[in-house]
């Protein structure tokens, strides 16, 4: 069984649809490790500098956007199990997308899918896959 670290996910917007909420708590009772943080909406640019301002040196982001690598379940799981410890953090931004300045400084470009998705449901499959990860590290059923 190898450790799960602990994730901050920076996003942009707040999630509006109802049915998004509700999937979003489910998972986040199932994940202790991550904590979400809303960014308020803005441009690209600003956003990004929001996003940039809040890391800490030791933190490795991993920045969600189309051009960004696509992963396996489990070599996604992988990737995370490699992490330091509190040190990642994933941010999703608005439907303009990420600014280049923030693409520039991620450690990681992901990609969920070459299919593009509203910025909210993009936030509920990062928190599934997240969640995914971590059963996949423990060994759990849950991935079968």
């Amino acid at each position: 069984m190898r450790s799960f670290p602990k994730v901050k996910l920076l996003a942009v917007g707040k999630v509006k649809k109802e049915w998004l909420r509700e999937g979003l708590a489910v998972y986040l009772k199932r994940l202790p490790e991550l904590e979400i943080l809303e960014l308020k909406d803005s441009t690209p640019d600003r956003e990004g500098e929001q996003i940039l301002a809040s890391l800490k040196p030791s933190d490795r982001l991993i920045a969600l956007t189309e051009e960004g690598k696509t992963y396996s379940s489990v070599a996604f799981a992988e990737l995370l199990s490699q992490a330091d410890s509190n040190s990642l953090v994933f941010a999703i931004g608005s439907a303009e997308g990420l600014s280049p300045a923030l693409k520039q400084q991620a450690t990681h470009l992901l990609s969920l899918s070459p299919m593009t998705f509203p910025h909210e449901v993009a936030r509920l499959l990062l928190v599934e896959q997240l969640y995914r990860a971590k059963t996949i590290l423990q060994g759990s059923q849950y991935h079968k």
